[in-house]
């Protein structure tokens, strides 16, 4: 079989072989053998790079996946072969900047006219759930919403944020004590459970109700924003950056929760690469800071949730600024 040929020139690093294979018409590249790998993921757990470059060439699936869940990324990416591994990468950032086929398959894959905002949501003390028992915000988050507060009240002043869940980000911002702190929500239970926790009688405080895409022409412009949305995809952040330039002031700082793909390290990477890469061309550098949260998520952590939406050891926490404020 001309595929289980393909498998084996791949692990050996057989470049001629391969080339003639894929040449020939013979070999489909993107078979899955006996164990659920493609060449691809052969050819990344060996670190060949030559041999990724002609198999992505003849349409190899960068983002296949293993019955383990793993891509040739997390292959390259586990065994340390760094030049294979940056191949892939740039693959992948390439595709998804163009296809976006991960974003479109997250989104296809959740969403089957499922509205949110007409959801009932369950509130306990550690978690606020979906009528699906989908996770909408988690006490485990504690520690990265007290990050994200941190960085985006640097400067003081005027901070927004997008998406109040169970106020722990915003509970973090009150600590470093804003000017102003405009909060906008868009779930009706979660914004009247927000006024009767007394949110709406804080000084300092003002509650935008509505979608954010809404709402725009309320907003004013802000030395901190933070933005955490649920039932919104890639395409919901992207743009939403595109509004940075009016909402940001010049020297402020903007983070968000970076939940992207976290069920897949390789994947993770691409996107942080990806979403970086687009606000670069807004005019912003990206800092990620990693942050280790593999104790804070125990599997009791995930007792009673359909859905874990973050399966990854790290969190990078992304600081953007103008780039020529960031210095």
């Amino acid at each position: 079989m001309k595929e289980q040929e393909l498998c084996e020139a791949a692990i050996k690093g057989e470049t001629e072989k391969v080339t003639a294979l894929i040449d020939s018409g013979a070999a489909d590249v993107t078979y899955f053998d006996g164990d659920g790998l493609t060449p691809l993921m052969h050819a990344a757990k060996h670190g060949h790079a030559p041999i990724l470059n002609l198999l992505l060439s003849a349409g190899a699936p960068w983002n296949a996946l293993s019955p383990s869940n793993l891509s040739a990324g997390d292959f390259a990416m586990q065994e340390g072969h760094q030049e294979a591994y940056e191949l892939l990468l740039n693959a992948g950032i390439r595709s998804e900047l163009v296809l976006g086929t991960i974003a479109r398959k997250e989104k296809k894959d959740t969403d089957s006219g499922y509205d949110y905002l007409e959801d009932r949501v369950s509130f306990s003390e550690d978690k606020v759930m979906d009528s699906e028992s989908k996770a909408v915000m988690m006490a485990w988050e504690k520690p990265l919403m007290e990050a994200h507060a941190k960085a985006v009240c640097l400067g003081g002043g005027h901070v927004l944020n997008i998406g109040f869940g169970m106020g722990l980000v915003d509970t973090a911002i009150q600590q470093y004590s804003p000017v102003k702190h405009t909060i906008v929500e868009a779930h009706p239970e979660v914004y009247e459970r927000m006024l009767r926790d007394g949110w709406g009688e804080k000084e300092n405080v003002r509650i935008v109700f509505g979608r954010w895409q809404d709402v725009l022409s309320q907003l004013e412009t802000y030395d901190g924003i933070f933005f955490d949305t649920y039932g919104e995809y890639y395409d919901d952040l992207r743009e939403f950056h595109q509004q940075l330039p009016v909402l940001l002031k010049p020297g402020g700082v903007y983070s968000f929760f970076n939940g992207l793909c976290g069920g897949n390290a390789f994947f993770h990477v691409v996107y942080c690469h990806l979403v970086s890469l687009e606000l670069e061309n807004l005019g912003y550098s990206t800092q990620l800071i990693p942050l280790p949260v593999k104790d804070c998520l125990g599997e009791q952590v995930w007792e009673g949730v359909k859905h874990r939406y973050w399966q990854l050891d790290t969190y990078y926490l992304p600081v953007c600024q103008s780039a020529d404020d960031s210095e």
